[in-house]
This record gives C-alpha cells, structure tokens and sequence, in this order.
C-alpha cells in the first residue's frame, strides 16, 4: 500500500513536471533558460517544481500592456521641450542606438553633481528633501528600518507635515525585513508610499521582477539616481563589508522629466493614478544627459543591450565598476571586441562577497577577460561606467543577468568633459585601491575553488 501511494505521488511530480516544463519553453525569456528549466523539470521534477514557482515565471502582462499605452502619454504629459528634428553631434551620435532601443532622449544644459560614497549621497538628499515645497518623489529598492532608515522617515513625515506631497514606492522584495509599523507610521503621517509589484493581486510564490531602481524627484526640477540605497550599511556602518564604495549624482534641467516620467509609471501602475507631475526647469549646465530606464516589460532586453551599444561606442577608454560581474554572452563580447580594437578596458569589481554563488561566478568571468581589478578596502556596489574622455553612466544597472532580463534598472547617460574629468579621478583613486587579476589567480586556485566557480556559473540565469 505504502508502495503504491509512493508511486502515486511520483507519477503525478512527473505530470506536473511536464506541464511546467512545456510552460518553461513557451514562457522563458532564453532558450539557454528554457532548456535549463524544462531539463530539471522533467528529469528531477522532486527538486525542481518549487524554485520554478518562485523564480521560473519570465513574462507578465499587466505592467507590458501599461509600459507600451502609458509610456508616450506620460511623456506628453510632463515634458516640456518640442521634439528636435535636428541631427545629434558627433558625441552624441554614437549614443543614437540606445536612444531608440530606449525610446529616450538626450537633453542638453543638464548641472550634474557628482556624489561619492553614503554620506554625501544622503546628505545631499535629505538637504533637498528639507527644501521641497511642492512634492517628494522617491523610489529605493530597499528601505532599513536602522539610523539611516529612521532619520529618512522622519525628513519625510516633516514634509508631509508642511503640506507637501510625499510619494515613495520600495520592492517588497528587496524591503522584505522592513517592518509593517514603518510603513503605517509614513502612512499615518501623510506619506504615500506602497511596494511595487508586478501583479496588482499579491503573488506570494513570485520573486523575480524586482524593481531595483533608486529615484529621487523633488519639486519636479532637482533628481538623483545612483547605487544606493536607504540602509546603514549603505553609510559603511556594517562589517563585514564595511568600508562601503558607492556612488549617486544630482541632476538638474530637463533630463529630470524622465526620471518623472520613470517614476510615474512605476507609479501608476501600482495605485491606478498619477503622481504630481511638475513642469520641469531649464538648467544653465554643460552637460547633454539621456535616462535610460530598462526592465522586462521592454520588448528588447534593453539592459544588455544599454552595455553594448555602451561599450561599442568606446574609442579609446572604457573603465566600468559593478558589484556582480556575470555578463551574458553579448555583453561579453561586446567587452573582448573593445580589447582587440585597443580601447583601454578596466573591469573593478569586489574583492570581498555579500552573495557567495554570485561571487564565485564573477571570479570565473574575471579570469576570461583582461582588466580585472578587484577592490581591497571594502565591499564595491557602484555602478559606474567611463567612456572615452566625455561620458559616464551612473545608476543601478548590475551587469549580471537580473538586472539584464528581470530587474527594473535605470541610469543616468551623461556627456559632459567637466563631468567625466570627475568621474575618472574618482575612479583612478578606486583602481589605486585594487589589485589587478590575471590568469595565475585562477590557475593557482585551489581545485575546489575552481570547481565552485564552474558550478557556480550554471546559475546565472537566476543569479
């Protein structure tokens, strides 16, 4: 009897196992992913059915239809500049492809700031915050209920308070250990603030799409955009990680409008209604800015493609900084071509972990490129990109294969000398720090380490 009912119950993990591994083909976003899926699925159905129901999902429906109606008229409601027919300079030409993939736009006379590590990032914020008179908009993949988390909080009860309109959204994935009182105390006070999701109906079984974008608007005119989030450990306040290496920049002029329009689809799709939308101001700056916001609603995986049409832009300099290095095969490529045509390639990357299997598997695609660096000090989670003498890219794009194909990702595309001049001496002062790797770091590895790296690797479609 216990034999049959065993036999039952294999029977109908094999049934479930084919039903979902003909939904992996037909729904995965890769074949690599789809035969990855379907394999596990069909041959050890026993151990693969419950991560497939929290991480196998690849497509939704809802947020694409709203992404592809909303999208134009958002930006017909708060843009405030008439279309230029007028061709691109030759600086930013070289930009065009991802403006289409894209569907955004270069403004010019943009004033940036550059904004090193926690503490000027937070500083900067919450001095802005304190000036808002008309509203906050603010969106952060994690919010901390810790020092940093509390002292935010509270700047935005005190705006709230003064009439302002406070609108924040937080992943509820990425926030899953803030507690249920933070949130009613902001609610209570004023604050509307929700956790995106990609379904409007709670979907507990659902961890993929994560909305891992950092967006600050206030008053419609001053933005910010970077690596951070609102934690201590984002100040360097948390061993083991700490020092903690990140960078964030302000923004001022027209480019800001996208960060709106970024924040409002986010927005609505979430509450069925509209953020207040500001007019934006015309800035006295150097610089031409384009936002560039990717995610999976996009008909393209446009994250990956942002890397490329990023690094095959690159002439004579291409230094990049990313906490996770585990780049799909067209970004590598991308990468080894820039190598062959003599551009100046440099990878920096962390040289202690905060996820071990993603660790493990940036170590192995470090040993398959030239320019690797790792960062001593501490735990490095910019997101930093340097191109030739005039551009850098500052956001929360990770160059691994969650942000390319399941994360909501947004960054900043910035031409501008001044700017750049900034960027690479903050970045020269970060490979200073770092050591270089070459193939004797993996050679000289021990087997198991080098085991670990390879199998490690076969999880990139999750990682």
């Amino acid at each position: 009897m216990l034999l049959s009912m065993i036999g039952i119950v294999a029977l109908l993990f094999h049934i479930v196992g084919v039903l979902a591994a003909t939904h992996a083909v037909m729904n995965t976003r890769t074949p690599q992913g789809a035969f990855a899926w379907a394999l596990g699925l069909l041959l050890l159905p026993y151990f693969t059915l419950l991560p497939y129901l929290f991480l196998g999902r690849s497509r939704f429906h809802g947020y694409v239809d709203l992404h592809q109606t909303k999208r134009r008229q958002l930006r017909t409601i708060i843009a405030a500049e008439i279309a230029s027919n007028d061709p691109l300079p030759p600086a930013l030409a070289r930009y065009a492809s991802i403006a289409t993939m894209a569907d955004a736009r270069f403004h010019h006379g943009q004033r940036l700031r550059l904004l090193i590590d926690g503490d000027a990032t937070f500083e900067a914020i919450f001095a802005a915050i304190a000036e808002a008179k008309q509203c906050v908009l603010m969106q952060f993949f994690i919010f901390h209920d810790d020092q940093l988390g509390r002292r935010m909080q509270q700047a935005l009860l005190e705006r709230a308070a003064a009439g302002v309109a406070v609108c924040v959204l937080y992943d509820g994935i990425g926030s899953h250990a803030l507690p249920k009182h933070y949130v009613e105390t902001l609610q209570a006070g004023g604050v509307a603030i929700h956790p995106f999701a990609t379904q409007r109906r709670s979907n507990r079984f659902q961890l993929n799409f994560r909305n891992h974008r950092k967006v600050v608007v206030i008053d419609g005119c001053r933005g910010f955009v970077g690596g951070l989030n609102v934690g201590d450990e984002y100040l360097g306040l948390k061993p083991p990680l700490a020092p903690w290496r990140d960078t964030h920049m302000e923004l001022q002029g027209l480019a800001v409008t996208d960060l709106q329009r970024s924040f409002a689809e986010d927005w609505h799709w979430v509450t069925g209604a509209l953020p207040p939308l500001l007019l934006p101001r015309i800035s006295d700056g150097n610089a031409s800015t384009m936002i560039v916001a990717t995610g999976p609603a996009d008909a393209q995986e446009s994250c990956s493609l942002f890397f490329v049409g990023a690094i095959h832009a690159a002439q004579r300099r291409l230094w990049l900084t990313t906490p996770y290095f585990v780049p799909d095969q067209a970004v590598m490529s991308a990468l080894r071509l820039a190598v062959f045509r003599g551009v100046d390639v440099r990878v920096l990357i962390p040289s202690r972990p905060d996820h071990r299997t993603v660790f493990l598997a940036s170590g192995l695609y470090a040993h398959e490129a030239v320019g690797m660096f790792r960062y001593r000090p501490g735990f490095v989670h910019q997101k930093v990109l340097l191109i030739d003498d005039d551009t850098a890219a500052i956001g929360s794009m990770n160059l691994d294969s969650r942000s390319f194909r399941l994360n909501f990702e947004i960054t900043a595309l910035n031409v501008d000398q001044a700017f750049a001049s900034e960027v690479e001496a903050m970045l020269e002062h970060d490979f200073a720090q770092a050591y270089e790797l070459n193939e004797d770091s993996y050679r000289k590895a021990p087997y198991l380490t080098r085991l670990a790296m390879h199998v490690a690797r076969l999880f990139d479609p999750v990682l």
